[in-house]
């Protein structure tokens, strides 16, 4: 029987003929995609390295835009690192925290200039963004008979007082109450009435409000440090002593062959009477 031949069979040279084809069919697409690419504009080094530096530049004056920009603040809260930013030499922030530990406050620009001795330039640009509370700036008529406090018996204990007990003072939130609980807890209770404008976000006129319904009234015991003995770490430790001020207490300790009273810490610098009337709380000449 004769074998019907299909119409799809191919020789060798058949094949061979048509895989060449394909080959080529690639290599000319292949040539068309590069020449593809090839053909896609380039911009001379000389733009592009003329736009690099435009976007440089933009970027320079953005950076310089956002730090001569200057936000409203009060300029009893100013930190080292925000004076440095104003533009403040060392000298004149020490004169403000110095000034500021003798718990005065800075209430206007020429209050400024006096306690700082700022230039006048300097003052100048950064006066217009000072912010002072309300009671400073729209101060209410004085009244000769504003301490209207209930007699010392009718008074809260501040040592014992709760979170709703002082929420009965009017302006005292539960935040404020908190924080005057969580500063009594970290020192162990209120020696004296006055450490509560030690504490953070209390106004002086707050204080003053909380004062007229509460007082000490239960003295906790306190451990008083040794001056002659403690080392600058432990002094550090104390309220208000820094341990660049730990470490002159023990100089001045050491010149001296001791310290008889410990009035005489006012001698040393750095140590203001407002610092004083707080250290003073914590430490003796001697241990009883």
């Amino acid at each position: 029987m004769k074998r019907i031949r299909s119409r799809f069979d191919m020789d060798s040279g058949q094949r061979s003929g048509i895989l060449i084809l394909l080959l080529a069919l690639l290599i000319v697409f292949v040539g068309l995609l590069v020449r593809q690419n090839s053909s896609q504009p380039s911009l001379p080094d000389a733009q592009v390295l003329a736009i690099r530096q435009q976007i440089d530049s933009l970027k320079q004056d953005r950076l310089k835009d956002k730090k001569d920009t200057i936000y409203p603040f009060n300029p009893n809260y100013i930190t080292d690192y925000r004076g440095y930013v104003l533009g403040l030499s060392v000298e004149e922030i020490d004169k403000l925290h110095a000034y500021r530990e003798s718990n005065k406050w800075i209430n206007s620009a020429s209050d400024f200039k006096k306690v700082t001795g700022v230039a006048d330039s300097t003052l100048e640009k950064i006066s217009p963004y000072f912010k002072f509370p309300s009671w400073v700036t729209s101060p209410k008529p004085k009244n000769k008979n504003t301490w209207t406090g209930k007699a010392v018996d009718k008074k809260g204990d501040l040592n014992l007082a709760t979170v709703r007990d002082l929420m009965q003072v009017d302006g005292v939130t539960e935040d404020l109450a908190k924080a005057i609980l969580n500063y009594r807890k970290k020192y162990g209770g209120f020696v004296e009435e006055f450490q509560l404008y030690d504490v953070d976000a209390l106004s002086t006129e707050m204080v003053r409000a909380i004062r007229k319904d509460f007082t000490v009234k239960t003295v906790p015991h306190v451990e008083k440090m040794n001056v002659n003995t403690a080392s600058a770490s432990d002094l550090a430790t104390l309220p208000f002593i820094k341990f660049y001020m730990a470490r002159d207490i023990v100089d001045y300790r050491d010149l001296h062959e001791g310290i008889d009273s410990i009035a005489e810490l006012k001698k040393i610098r750095g140590i203001t009477s407002f610092t004083f009337d707080r250290i003073k709380l914590y430490l003796a000449t001697d241990q009883k």
